[in-house]
């Protein structure tokens, strides 16, 4: 049996993909326990590395570190491209805010563990290690340890206040969301926030009665005021019909429009009065609307249509068809000439049936075509990332630039390659199963080398009384911000839970407590508030990292 011994105890390549899989595997079936009703769920992989770590299992250095960075940057990565479609209507709806909270988040951290060094006797060249692991942000641990060095001074305490204080660190997050999700939270919270912003769309009925624009054409309506809207339909004397340009308005018509919410009152001036139907409920059977036209959704399948323009393809020229909207991400685009095409849009189509057969033939409608990974994405978003985490900031006051690092440079090259990649017909998108697996695996493989990694030494520095000490006081620096702003986000700003919960999850940049909300909570706006608030955090904590250093030691 010496084979297997050296399976799992020779250090080797094989050897660690062996303990790595064993690690994950174990990690994920403890995971789903639940325990007072609750489940760490990926969380658990991070501490059966600590355990493994604990027993002696060991890995190459080499290994160990290559496969903890490449799961960090993949994580991330996915991250970063799963939200990037819907990032920036995300921030100009509410990021400004989220991010505000967010660094409210970290100066409170930050001022807490200024606080608890001066009341405990905590040097500052271990507390800025503290607030790395209560925070579990690694790159503004290297931060710190870069100025540390800078200065001539030992760097050894601030890694290892950083090993024994992470796991509480991720813990914390989580534990503070359960109780509130026990204690404070109320069903409401959980429902996600539809509230419109610059892109979700909005349907209303007009009835003309407006006679400036009597007799006038749709063209030269659209020309009177600077509101951006797409008529879907339009009804003379109840007969129904797709408008377009050339079509006139008269008094008595009736049409629907699809616009953003704040637009309607200016457009209720133009046309005159607001049908008083909601068209907007999610039952509603648009083939029953008429009996002449149909309402369908189809969806772009084929790679040559990926960053085209939506008014190159002339859809109303060719195949005498309207579309009312587009759907990307979960989000709902208004429908204009200009909108950039991305493969994985559905759109809505209105019009004959014939007709919407065969623009159905144009976008390919094929679920099985976008099945196909597009990998060549991933590897050179990788390579961006990597360049992009590597440039190094120059601040001025602070001796040591600043860098992304592989936690903030491949989020912000993921959200640029999903937002505007297709505008270079780079193919972007991934099934939503395919980027939960990457994603998952990244998780994974990162979590499980985190714990094998601080497992060795764990046991031994938490027996020491200034062990003790720092675990207490990281868990603090973890959980009572994080309690706090999660509560008053939900309270005083009126976020729901998930977006809150993704707020804070990026402000600590935890993504195990990210995977916890995302599983509590409908929809990703978990995962949208966490990508808009964590690279303006990461970079704040990195900063503030080295002026602790620069300033207190």
């Amino acid at each position: 049996m010496n084979w297997l011994e050296s399976l799992f105890f020779e250090q080797s390549p094989l050897q660690a993909v062996c303990v790595i899989s064993v690690i994950i595997a174990c990690g994920l079936g403890l995971g789903k326990l639940r325990i007072c009703g609750v489940s760490l769920g990926v969380t658990f992989v991070f501490f059966t590395g600590i355990l493994a770590g604990h027993l002696g299992l060991a890995i190459d250095p080499g290994m160990l570190k290559y496969a903890e960075d490449f799961g960090l940057m993949l994580f991330v990565y996915e991250l970063g491209l799963k939200v990037g479609p819907g990032f920036f209507s995300s921030f100009r709806k509410g990021g400004i805010k989220l991010n505000m909270l967010g660094l409210g988040l970290v100066f409170a951290g930050t001022l807490t563990a200024i606080a608890l060094s001066y009341l405990l006797s905590i040097p500052m060249s271990d507390m800025v290690g503290i607030i790395s692991g209560a925070t579990t942000n690694t790159p503004s641990l290297g931060a710190a340890q870069q100025a540390l060095n800078q200065l001539g001074l030992p760097a050894d305490g601030a890694a290892l206040s950083c090993a024994v204080t992470y796991p509480l660190g991720v813990v914390g997050v989580i534990l503070a969301f359960v109780l509130i999700k026990k204690l404070v939270a109320r069903p409401a919270d959980f429902e996600a926030h539809t509230q419109a912003d610059a892109d979700h769309t909005y349907v209303a009925e007009f009835i003309i009665t407006n006679p400036g624009i009597n007799g006038q054409t749709l063209k030269q309506v659209k020309q009177l005021v600077e509101s951006r809207y797409v008529v879907s339909r339009i009804w003379h004397n109840d007969e129904v019909s797709i408008p377009g340009p050339d079509d006139t308005l008269n008094e008595g018509d009736r049409i629907l429009v699809i616009t953003h919410q704040e637009e309607i009152p200016r457009l209720t001036l133009l046309f005159g009065k607001k049908s008083e139907h909601d068209w907007n409920q999610p039952n509603i059977d648009w083939d029953k609307v008429d009996k002449n036209l149909i309402s369908r959704k189809l969806t772009i399948s084929k790679p040559h249509l990926n960053g085209r323009r939506l008014g190159s393809l002339k859809l109303r020229n060719h195949y005498a068809v309207n579309i009312s909207r587009v759907t990307r991400s979960g989000i709902r685009l208004l429908a204009t000439p200009n909108l950039i095409l991305q493969l994985g849009d559905c759109l809505t189509i209105v019009g004959e049936s014939s007709a919407v057969d065969r623009v159905e033939k144009l976008l390919g409608n094929s679920v099985v075509d976008l099945k196909d990974p597009n990998l060549a994405a991933i590897f050179i978003g990788m390579v961006l990332s990597l360049i992009v985490g590597s440039i190094p900031i120059a601040i001025h006051g602070i001796s040591v630039p600043i860098k992304l690092g592989l936690a903030g440079g491949p989020i912000v090259v993921g959200i640029l390659i999903g937002r505007f990649g297709p505008q270079f017909h780079m193919v972007t998108y991934t099934t939503r199963s395919a980027n939960l697996m990457l994603r998952g695996i990244g998780l994974s493989l990162f979590l499980a080398c985190l714990g094998l990694e601080a497992g060795a030494k764990f046991l031994d520095t938490i027996m020491r009384a200034d062990g003790l000490l720092w675990i207490a006081t990281g868990f603090v620096i973890t959980i009572v911000p994080s309690f706090i702003m999660t509560i008053l986000s939900m309270r005083i700003w009126r976020l729901d839970f998930g977006t809150a919960a993704g707020m804070v999850s990026g402000a600590m940049a935890n993504p195990m407590s990210l995977s916890y909300a995302n599983d509590i909570t409908p929809g990703d706006d978990a995962s949208v508030a966490y990508a808009t608030t964590y690279p303006l955090s990461m970079f704040a904590r990195v900063v503030l990292a080295q002026l602790l250093v620069i300033c207190f030691v």
